[in-house]
């Protein structure tokens, strides 16, 4: 039996999906519902649970959140106010606009992680929005011994499948990059690129990392059965708007408890530059 083989065998909740990324489909989603995100942005600071009333308190680990496909750091700020006053160390990505060569914005984010890690001496989870928690499951399977944990936020773990709006604006952002970068790597932005970000996000997840997947079924961008881990006991629904699980109180609490309950262990010597 083949070291890949043996993992999935032993990983039942992720097996390896070398089509993953590849087979995009387009789904008839309510996209029309994604405006009331600004709802649940605007509504997130009148709810306990934003001010840490509660949710069991953190222990200073270091988490990084990573935003959604064409999105920045800048919109994730609640979440990282939040991380903070529950006692945890946020730290934004640093990754620029989710809207660029993955293994580009992959290389980008493992700087950050090992940063983040160096700083504070142990692993540290990775929270991703959209997109972004594929850039962190990539991330994860290249360098495991720096993540502590990953949580996915309405991300396409299982394929995707998206509103053709999203996917038009995907094939722009495909396009741009080849432009720029020249005929180097055509499938950029695919999953037929084989960049090493790609080919980590089709391959088996490290088991030893604990993961957790929050989605919900108004998703109006991804459809949301496919935001889901294999393991249902891995995954939290909660009611609200695909672009609003940033900012949704559920979900920060689900966060919260999941984070508390898998400590980050100290970093190895291998793991500290």
């Amino acid at each position: 039996m083949t070291a890949a083989a043996r993992r999935r065998q032993a990983n039942p909740i992720w097996s390896a999906n070398p089509r993953l990324l590849r087979d995009s489909v387009p789904a008839a989603l309510p996209l029309w519902r994604e405006p009331f995100a600004a709802a649940e942005f605007a509504f997130l600071p009148f709810t306990p649970i934003y001010h840490g009333i509660g949710v069991p308190r953190g222990d200073g680990a270091a988490v990084i959140v990573v935003p959604g496909f064409t999105g920045t750091d800048g919109y994730l700020g609640p979440m990282r106010g939040w991380l903070g006053r529950i006692g945890y160390r946020p730290y934004r990505s640093a990754i620029g606009q989710n809207a660029d060569c993955l293994d580009r914005l992959g290389n980008r984010l493992i700087g950050t992680l090992q940063k983040a890690a160096d700083e504070t001496g142990r692993r540290v989870h990775v929270v991703g929005h959209s997109l972004g928690g594929m850039l962190s499951r990539g991330v994860t399977t290249l360098r495991p011994d720096l993540v502590a944990s990953v949580t996915t936020m309405g991300s396409p773990i299982r394929g995707v499948r998206s509103h053709p709006m999203v996917m038009r604006l995907a094939e722009a952002v495909r396009r741009r990059v080849v432009e720029r970068d020249g005929a180097r790597e055509p499938a950029c932005f695919s999953g037929d690129c084989r960049c090493d970000l790609v080919r980590s996000v089709q391959s088996p997840f490290p088991e030893e990392v604990p993961q957790l997947a929050i989605f919900t079924r108004r998703d109006g961008v991804v459809a949301w059965r496919y935001t889901r881990l294999h393991h249902p006991s891995l995954n939290r629904e909660v009611l609200g708007t695909h672009s609003g699980l940033a900012a949704n109180a559920l979900a920060y609490y689900h966060l919260a408890r999941f984070l508390k309950r898998h400590p980050s262990p100290a970093l190895t010597a291998e793991a500290a530059t």
